[in-house]
């Protein structure tokens, strides 16, 4: 029987997280990971936090750079996942239409995540204190506050983690990502 090296391709696949800062997604991304490597799983983890400390240090977060910081990470997302890794991109993500930009550049199976949290919940956690800022007016332009976030019409899944234990939520995603894996 001829080699035709499909065999050797491991499916690769994007989970891409959305949902308002202090929602859970980056918490619930590295959780998600480090089960999946227990499990024998390849994944890599890419957020905001990632890009824009190296690739994405030029952008800004007016709308345009919001566009363009999702259309990159899109990318990266796919190239890990072409690779045969799974990529559990966390990402504020606030426009409809630059998730489905992510969504075509990947050529593998993209998983659509909304990380769901009220405004409430996610201002009393302010993991980095943006809300605090946003609210005295130091930091314009974020996201639920005085700019936009669209929740997603069609995620494949919804997690809510407004007053649910991160393991609860991580068993939810990882049952989730393992259905559609195998």
């Amino acid at each position: 029987m001829p080699h035709t090296g499909s065999e050797l391709a491991p499916l690769g696949a994007v989970i891409w997280l959305t949902g308002l800062s202090g929602s859970g997604k980056s918490t619930l991304a590295q959780a998600l990971a480090q089960r999946l490597k227990q499990l024998g799983h390849a994944c890599y983890v890419l957020d905001g936090d990632v890009l824009r400390t190296g690739l994405n240090a030029d952008l800004g977060f007016s709308p345009e750079d919001r566009s363009e910081n999702i259309r990159r990470a899109g990318e990266v997302a796919a190239l890990f996942a072409d690779a045969g890794l799974l990529c559990i991109a966390a990402f504020i993500s606030p426009y409809r239409d630059d998730r489905a930009l992510a969504r075509r550049a990947c050529k593998a199976p993209f998983h659509e995540v909304h990380v769901k949290a009220d405004l409430a919940t996610c201002e009393a956690r302010d993991p980095k204190g943006l809300y605090r800022k946003a609210r005295s007016g130091a930091l314009v332009g974020f996201t639920g506050i005085d700019a936009p976030y669209e929740a997603p019409v069609t995620a494949e899944l919804v997690v809510e983690t407004a007053g649910v234990a991160l393991e609860v939520s991580v068993e939810r995603l990882l049952g989730y990502v393992l259905a559609q894996v195998r």
